[in-house]
């Protein structure tokens, strides 16, 4: 058996039972492979997303899931403002320090096809999607160096920072806005440190209705990986299964891909229609 690199939820249709898995074919976006309807074959693995070993037993997907369950994860923690090309499309100055919101664990939700379902608090048109690069820290730690940041991580996927605009323009704190229910969907597949060993090497893009609406990289953050991890962890205790969503670039999104990651399928719906 060996650790994993490229790690997926799953529900197989060998047992319609939900499983992790190792991708067989790691040169897939299986993000596109889901709506496409293509196959995907993932190598069965023992034990936990942090802790797994992939064995030789093959399942086929039936439908993928959030690679990370609620259970797996104890907290999300969320960046704003942390690309320069989004703060000038604002209007910001450029922050001193990390700009800090979270969502509560029930924000997560899975990629297609499952949908985003719109509450009826927020069906005012004002909806809005962010295409950002999200990092699990898959060991605990505190105070940690920069120099040792990258060692608390697990791994990389893509996120959406699903907003409520109304909501979030009616006060300077963002969690409520940012945190109902499915407002941060994760996918399709957790690419370990190992396989990412510099996440500011990354394209991101968001693509709406067939139009790029985002393109940018993650070398254009204000406050990169290694400062978020070491910056949020001062006095602060950060548990394996914390997320971090870790900003967007200018402009807004529904396809969400990042380079060596794949892309992450959102349909939208509205809650009681």
């Amino acid at each position: 058996m060996s650790k994993p690199t490229h790690i997926i939820r799953f529900i197989a249709n060998e047992d319609n039972r939900t499983h992790i898995g190792q991708l067989v074919d790691t040169s897939r976006d299986v993000g596109l492979d889901s709506v496409d309807g293509k196959e995907i074959k993932a190598y069965k693995i023992n034990g936990t997303i942090f802790d797994g070993e992939v064995t030789k037993q093959v399942y086929t997907v039936k439908q993928l899931l959030s690679p990370v369950s609620t259970e797996d994860c104890n907290y999300i923690r969320c960046l704003g403002l942390n690309y320069k090309d989004h703060a000038a499309e604002g209007g910001f100055d450029l922050p001193k320090a990390p700009i800090l919101f979270t969502k509560p664990r029930h924000a997560l939700a899975d990629p297609y096809p499952a949908a985003i379902a719109v509450p009826k608090a927020a069906q005012d048109g004002t909806s809005d999607y962010e295409a950002e690069l999200c990092l699990v820290i898959g060991k605990t730690g505190r105070d940690i160096p920069e120099d040792k940041a990258l060692d608390y991580v697990l791994g990389y996927t893509c996120s959406n920072d699903v907003s409520a605009r109304t909501m979030q323009m009616l006060t300077t704190q963002w969690s409520f806005s940012k945190g109902l229910d499915g407002s941060c969907p994760l996918g399709p597949v957790l690419v370990t440190k190992e396989a990412i060993p510099d996440p500011q090497t990354l394209g991101i893009k968001a693509i709406y209705n067939g139009d790029t609406v985002q393109d940018g990289h993650t070398k254009d953050m204000i406050f990169d990986i290694k400062k978020q991890i070491s910056y949020l962890s001062q006095g602060t205790t950060l548990e394996a299964g914390t997320i971090f969503l870790t900003g967007t670039p200018a402009g807004i999104g529904f396809f969400l891909w990042i380079e060596k990651i794949g892309t992450l399928v959102n349909k939208v719906k509205y809650d009681g229609w």
